[in-house]
Formats: structure tokens, sequence, C-alpha cells
């Protein structure tokens, strides 16, 4: 007999199992999946349910919430199917959105032999899901101590943030605020903000230097150190001097400032990296199954096509900081040159410049969206594409169009659109929308330690 191994178990339609007493022929402990924590994934990975040995996990029935707790836990879910039918195969492809690796028994086969036969040298993964995609961003930020600035420090959604940014040791914090007022605050709202600093950037000694380096970067704009010091009022100008002088390593705001009021400090005093001539920025989106990024989205207007070039080229390395293999297309309404006209032009201009700037990438353009992602539809009408049908990152030719495109799919096709990251910067500074929800800073605080532990 095979080595037992720990296996969640569900049932699909009719079928039965007597979980309990299979575990007991296969030396394995019996678990019900309700009683390992309550119904939320990331509490299945806290809680580490199985470090006790092998077990057979009975699980709730709802494919979708079993296959997505199997994967958490990291361990293989065999469907329990009556008999092979249309049923099952709708089953199958529900769980196989969320797991790698999921295996069909049938019913009369079923014992601990069987499970452990069928599941022997699997290594289960769990495909992308939104879910998945922030618990993967929390674990790649504590990699490396970054420590991050919230320069927002008297907005509840940023301290609640960071009361759990904090609680999951994602980064340090340095929040911007009057000390007693914020703790004070957090003490009301029920939160541990102790492990972050609190800087009253009004009162801190630092101002002063911070004013005279302003003022030394800003002095063929005609800025004064008078201006200076009064611009180190703002708490955004403030927080991005923490960057600049390496005393954070990236900062996250906008949950109370417009985006202008967030990034215009970064041009002026982080400023372009070199070799960079436009910031642009990319959204990760999250589906089941697959993770795309989609750029510009939130900075450039109206790129010109060697704008557009760089914007993908830098999308490229943004995305593949986030685990995403980078094959880039470069979207239009027409693929190839089924189409005609200005803006195809630029796309041609564009993807040229991408695979000048970086000759190692996948790149291609211009593509449809259909030809960018369907590999049926690539057949046809872009064969010779080394990314049509398989791209990863789609690079929009304007800003309405990238703005329309990610919240089409956000709003109607189930995506967890994170962002926008900001990139071509010289340090992370990343925006927030001004309805940004908890989740949402908690992600962007994850993204900008990233891309800060990058930097290291």
């Amino acid at each position: 007999m095979n080595s037992p191994r720990s296996v969640l178990l569900t049932t699909v339609g009719q079928a039965t199992a007597n979980a309990r007493a299979i575990a007991a022929d296969g030396g394995l402990r019996f678990v019900e999946l309700s009683t390992i924590s309550e119904p939320v994934i990331r509490q299945l990975i806290a809680a580490e349910p199985l470090a006790e040995g092998p077990a057979l996990i009975e699980g709730t029935g709802n494919i979708a919430y079993d296959a997505d707790a199997a994967a958490a836990l990291g361990i293989p879910l065999a469907l329990i199917v009556e008999k092979q039918n249309l049923t099952a195969e709708l089953a199958v492809r529900e769980a196989e959105t969320r797991l790698a690796t999921t295996v069909v028994v049938s019913e009369g086969e079923l014992s601990a032999e069987r499970l452990a036969t069928a599941t022997e040298g699997l290594e289960p993964s769990p495909v992308m899901s939104a879910d998945y995609l922030q618990t993967w961003l929390q674990k790649k930020a504590q990699e490396k101590t970054t420590r991050i600035v919230l320069p927002e420090g008297e907005d509840d959604r940023i301290l609640e943030a960071a009361d759990a940014v904090l609680k999951e040791g994602v980064c340090e914090l340095i929040i911007l605020g009057v000390k007693d007022t914020v703790l004070g605050r957090a003490k009301e709202l029920g939160l541990d903000l102790t492990g972050a600093e609190i800087v009253d950037h009004l009162t801190d000694p630092r101002a002063e230097k911070f004013a005279a380096q302003f003022a030394e970067l800003r002095k063929k704009k005609g800025v004064t150190i008078e201006q200076a010091r009064e611009t180190m009022k703002d708490v955004s100008y403030f927080g991005t001097m923490l960057v600049h002088t390496g005393e954070a390593d990236g900062m996250v705001s906008g949950a109370a400032h417009t985006t202008a009021h967030t990034i215009r400090p970064s041009f002026q005093i982080i400023k372009t990296k070199p070799g960079t001539s436009v910031v642009s920025s990319i959204f990760l989106m999250a589906m089941p199954g697959r993770l795309w990024a989609f750029g510009d989205c939130a900075v450039n207007p109206n790129p010109t096509a060697e704008q557009i070039g760089e914007i993908a080229v830098s999308s490229a390395e943004t995305a593949a900081a986030f685990g995403i293999d980078p094959k880039v297309a470069i979207l239009s309404y027409s693929t190839g040159t089924s189409g005609a006209g200005p803006d195809v032009d630029r796309a041609v201009a564009a993807t040229a410049k991408a695979k000048e700037l970086a000759p190692d990438t996948l790149i291609d353009g211009p593509l449809q969206f259909d030809a960018a992602v369907d590999p049926g539809v690539a057949a046809k009408k872009a064969p010779q594409s080394p990314v049509a049908g398989q791209a990863t990152v789609m690079i929009f030719p304007d800003l309405e169009a990238g703005n329309i495109g990610y919240k089409t799919a956000q709003r109607t096709g189930g995506a967890l659109a994170i962002g926008p990251i900001l990139q071509g910067l010289n340090k992370p500074v990343n925006d927030l929308s001004r309805g940004a929800t908890v989740p949402d800073i908690i992600n962007t605080i994850a993204i900008t330690a990233i891309q800060a532990g990058e930097e290291k």
C-alpha cells in the first residue's frame, strides 16, 4: 500500500463517502473541514492544522470552497463522483480553476489505498485567484525588511491597514501624524500600532534639512528656502523626502489626497530612473487561473509611440517582479496588418521601440485583445506570433482605453484589480484611490514593499 498522505475529499452530486471509516482504514486522522478554522482561506493557512500528521479531511461539498481550502492547505483535492457524467465534468472544471492538482475517484473505487495511489507524486499548487494573490503578495513582501511611509495618519482606513500589516510582518511602517492623536484613535478602533514609528512632520527636526535639500533640488525653478519650508508642511512632500533620503524605502498615499498630490512630489524629488523618460503604471489583474498586468491605465493620457514602447518594457519588468512570465501584447483594433490608420501605425512603431529596448523580452503588436489571449483566435490571426494567444502583459494605446479595459474586467469579469503600481521612478511610491478599502491599502503597501525589496 502507498504511504498515506493528507487529502481533502469532497463529494459531487449524489455520491457518498464514509470519510471517517476510510481514514481509519488507511491510518489517517479524520478531520472535518469546518472544524479546522473559520471559513476564510487565509485563516486556514495560518492555522496549519496538518502539523499532527497525514489526515483525510472531509470537505463541505462546495467545490469552489473545498478547492480553495485544499490549495491553501497545500494538499490534493479528491472529487468523489457517483459516475462520470456532465455534473462530474463541471465539478472538475470548477475545481481546476482553483487548484492545479485535482483527482477524480469513482464512488465504487473509494478507499484509503485508492486515494493514496491517485495522489502519489502529486505536488499540489494553487491556481491564481484573488485570495491567493493577496496571500502571495504579503509573503513576498516579508522576504526583505523594508520601511514604508504612510503620510495619511488621520485616515481610519490607513490605521486599520497599518494594524494588519504590522501583525502580518509585511514591512516596517512610518505613519505621519500627531503621535497622541494617532495612537488615541487607534485605541478607539481597537488597533495596535505600537510597532510603527509615528512622526509629526510639523514638529520633526528633519523638516529644516529637508527644506534645504528641496530648495537645492528645485533652485532652477526659483524655489526659495522659505517656499521650501512651507512645502515641507505638506505630508506628501515630507513623506517623499523620507524616501528620497533613504529614511524610508517607499511611500503609499492617496486615500485622502488626489493622485496629482501624491505623484507630483515624486516627479520633483525622486525623479525617474536613468534611461527612463516616462513614469507609468500597471494594474495586477487576478482572475481564476490567471494573473495579467494591464498598463498604462492611470498616468499617461496620450503617450507617443516611443513612450508606449518604453511603458511596455517597464511593464514587463514590473510584472516579472510579481511572478508573471512577461509576454507583452501591444494592443490595437488591428492584428498585424488587418487594419490601417494612424493608431495602428503608432502601435507598429511602439512595438519596434519596445523590441529595441528589450530584445530578449517576448513582445508583439499590434494585437487585438482576443488575438492576444485566445489561442484559437491567435492561430487564425497571428500564427507566427511568439505572444499571441498567451499574452500576460497588455499594453493599451492610451489612458482612456486602459482605464475602460481594467474597469470592464474588474466589474464584469470578477477580476481583482490591484494598483495602480507606479513604475519608472527611482524609488517606489504608489497611489491609492480615495475610495480605497482597507484590503486595497494592505495590498498596495505589500506591493510597495516588494518593489522596495527589489531595489535592495
